[in-house]
């Protein structure tokens, strides 16, 4: 695997949009949105999607009354997310250098992007950046226990097993056929304390984690142990009291 991630997430628009636009063929619409609504502030200002995708996070925030602005390193994706039925103001970014002054935003949000970033450090520096003073960021990952390892078998009480190290950083790609789509995610494993690490540098402060039980949506994954081990990691951290620099 030598392309960046950028490249490889460009190369899997088209299969990510329709994946993402299925109902309820993954678990955003029944774990990962109702897990991270909690989290969200109200709206205020500017509230930025980063890794916005083809926009379903955005729209589901500009719903609920934020003025979103979606930023994402794919070009095809960028344009898929502006010209959906209910388009979000979209544009080409990469998350470790964003066209944005320091300060002009209320809320960051990143869904199931930062381990599919390929400068985890520099997007979440950007992030705070943008911020304004006490704004929050807030995050759904992949459980670093997840990316860790694999189920034995497909059954519910399936060992979980752990063959590599849990603290190393590493790429890896899950190749998946579903219900009709194919979809290929590239991504880079990092342990849950090099998330938080990138959080500290960065001046952050963790206000809420949460590990979210799994509900069974009737879908493949319903017959693995995903009621027993962590699928997805959600938080909220507030940024520093003054802008970074």
């Amino acid at each position: 695997m030598t392309d960046s991630l950028r490249q490889a997430w460009e190369a899997e628009a088209e299969a990510w949009a329709a994946w993402a636009r299925a109902p309820r063929h993954d678990a955003f619409s029944h774990i990962t949105l109702p897990e991270l609504r909690p989290l969200l502030p109200e709206p205020g200002g500017w509230t930025l999607d980063l890794g916005a995708g083809e926009g379903r996070m955005g729209r589901a925030l500009a719903a609920a009354g934020h003025r979103v602005l979606g930023l994402d390193s794919s070009p095809t994706l960028t344009r898929l997310a502006a010209t959906h039925d209910q388009p979000v103001e979209s544009v080409v970014a990469d998350l470790a250098e964003l066209p944005h002054r320091a300060g002009s935003a209320d809320l960051a949000e990143a869904c199931q992007k930062l381990q599919d970033v390929d400068d985890l450090d520099g997007a979440v520096r950007e992030a705070a950046r943008v911020l304004r003073p006490g704004g929050r960021l807030v995050v759904a990952i992949v459980h670093p226990i997840n990316s860790a390892g694999r189920f034995a078998a497909p059954s519910p009480d399936a060992p979980f097993v752990i063959t590599g190290s849990y603290f190393d950083s590493f790429r890896y790609s899950d190749h998946i056929e579903r219900g009709g789509y194919t979809m290929t995610f590239h991504s880079l494993h990092h342990s849950l304390e090099r998330y938080s690490r990138a959080l500290e540098a960065a001046g952050f402060l963790i206000e809420a984690l949460r590990e979210p039980a799994w509900r069974d949506a009737g879908d493949a994954t319903s017959t693995e142990g995903w009621h027993r081990i962590p699928c997805f990691c959600l938080l909220r951290a507030r940024a520093p009291s003054s802008p970074a620099r």
